[in-house]
């Protein structure tokens, strides 16, 4: 059948498949719901890295700070 949603087939361990139908009890929702879930907050927190290694590698003694007023108008 026809979907919108691109599938992925993922295998996983005994221990995260307990742990995901724990949660997924918990909180009356579907297994591939909840998986779906905890993939979406991984990826902010792969973002979340990602913007933090820039700013680091930004944050300079010799960096110019610019107003946000200045940048934003």
């Amino acid at each position: 059948m026809p979907t919108a949603k691109y599938r992925i087939h993922v295998s996983v361990p005994r221990d995260v498949e307990m742990a995901l139908q724990r949660l997924a009890k918990r909180d009356d929702v579907p297994c591939a719901s909840k998986a779906l879930e905890l993939i979406k907050a991984a990826l902010e927190l792969e973002e979340d890295q990602v913007w933090n290694r820039l700013a680091i590698k930004r944050d300079t003694k010799k960096a110019k700070f610019v107003s946000h007023e200045k940048v934003w108008g």
